[in-house]
């Protein structure tokens, strides 16, 4: 998979590129990312990329010219047109399900604003999505963008060492994942459950599924009017109801 970002400031992506799984799916020749500085398809000879406001207003809007420019220049270097997403506090919020349908696609254009924000006619006549990672303003798009490299990466087979990890994460299977623990057994009085000791595959199966919608139900229960439960699982709910919550 390709991704292409379009930002100001690319040096933010140094570290985040070169460390652990995103480090890992790019030497495995599973993704590439491309950064594009957008000043770079600046027409003003000091590189400048925005301008005032039309109308008054405070902050400087990131102009549409070199936006343009730079995305055009990389849909010449493809047969296909691949989604181009502006990454906006407008746009739609991002979630697992958008991260395994993006993942889908072998090429994505990804635009970070700054600023007070781009050019209505960017997102208007050039962008073809729009997405949010949350209802919150930050400076600018680099870190969204990160985030959704990072969700998309996990998604691409042979990123992960265990393929399985990837579908038993949280919101994954439409649950928040069960509680993990490794060694040692016993901390300062504080035990794993004897359950995750036993060595019987079906029965911590079966714990681990019923802690999840334990606290997918504790913590985000609506999560569970999404989610496709078995039979099983609406058994194991009603017990976790009849319990009820901790104090």
């Amino acid at each position: 998979m390709r991704i292409d970002v379009l930002t100001i400031f690319p040096e933010m992506f140094t570290c985040f590129l070169s460390t652990s799984i995103i480090k890992r799916a790019i030497e495995a020749g599973v993704l590439t990312v491309h950064l594009v500085d957008i000043r770079d398809y600046s027409q003003d000879k000091h590189r400048r990329v925005d301008d005032y406001p039309f109308g008054g207003g405070p902050g400087m809007i990131m102009r549409p010219e070199p936006i343009f420019l730079a995305v055009e220049a990389l849909l010449e270097e493809g047969e296909s047109r691949p989604p181009i997403i502006l990454l906006t506090p407008q746009g739609e919020v991002f979630n697992q399900e958008m991260a395994k349908e993006l993942a889908t696609y072998p090429r994505l254009i990804l635009i970070c604003g700054h600023y007070e924000g781009v050019d209505e006619r960017v997102r208007q006549f050039l962008a073809t999505r729009e997405i949010s990672i949350g209802d919150y303003v930050l400076t600018g798009g680099e870190l969204p963008a990160m985030v959704i490299i990072d969700a998309v990466a996990r998604l691409l087979p042979g990123v992960l060492g265990d393929p399985q990890g990837a579908w038993e994460d949280s919101f994954t299977m439409g649950l928040l994942e069960y509680p993990q623990y490794t060694r040692p057994r016993d901390f300062r009085g504080l035990k794993v459950p004897e359950v995750l000791l036993s060595g019987n595959h079906e029965e911590i199966r079966r714990w681990r599924r019923r802690e999840a919608l334990r606290r997918t139900w504790q913590r985000r229960p609506d999560l569970l009017r999404k989610a496709q439960l078995t039979p099983e699982d609406e058994a194991l709910l009603e017990e976790i109801i009849r319990e009820g919550k901790p104090g």
